[in-house]
C-alpha cells in the first residue's frame, strides 16, 4: 500500500460561526482572511495554514456535503469529524480507495478531481470516522467552488 501522511483535522460544524469564536478564545489564531463564506453563510476556514505540521479546518454542514458524496441531505453532520491524510500521487488516492473498499471498509466519496485542485476520496473507518485521502493540489486543476 501506498504512504500516507496524516496531516488534516476537519470538524464540521452545525454553527461554524460559533466553533471559530470557540476556537479563537481558545487561542487559535484563526484569520478574517482564512474565512470562506457566500450569501449563505461561513462554509469553510482554515485555522491553521499548510505550513504547520497539520492543517486544522472547520466546514459547515451544507459545504461538507459538497465535498462527500456519502453525506448528501443528511440532517446529523454537526460535530463530524474528518482525519485527513496526503499521499504522494493522484494515483494514489485511486489505489488506496480500490484497496480499503475491497477490504470491507464503506467508501463514502469515491475519488474525484475537486475543485481546490487534489485527487480526493473519502472512506470510513471501522467506527464511522471519515478519512480522506488527498493527492497534492494541482494549481492547474483548480475550478471555481461550489455554490453553497
Amino acid at each position: 500500500m501506498s504512504r500516507v501522511v496524516l496531516d488534516q483535522i476537519n470538524i464540521v460544524s452545525g454553527d461554524p460561526g460559533a466553533a471559530i469564536a470557540f476556537y479563537r478564545q481558545l487561542g487559535v489564531d484563526i484569520p478574517h482572511d482564512a474565512i470562506w463564506h457566500t450569501a449563505s453563510g461561513i462554509h469553510h476556514v482554515t485555522a491553521a495554514p499548510k505550513s504547520e505540521p497539520m492543517a486544522f479546518d472547520i466546514d459547515s454542514a451544507a459545504f461538507a456535503q459538497r465535498w462527500n458524496a456519502g453525506w448528501k441531505d443528511r440532517a446529523d453532520l454537526a460535530g463530524r469529524v474528518v482525519v485527513g491524510f496526503t499521499v504522494a500521487a493522484r494515483a494514489d488516492v485511486d489505489k488506496i480507495y480500490a484497496e480499503m473498499t475491497a477490504a470491507g471498509h464503506h467508501g463514502l466519496q469515491p475519488p474525484v478531481d475537486a475543485f481546490w485542485g487534489a485527487r480526493y476520496a473519502i472512506i470510513e473507518d471501522p467506527d464511522g470516522i471519515a478519512v480522506g485521502l488527498m493527492s497534492p493540489i494541482d494549481a492547474a486543476r483548480k475550478t471555481p467552488p461550489p455554490e453553497v
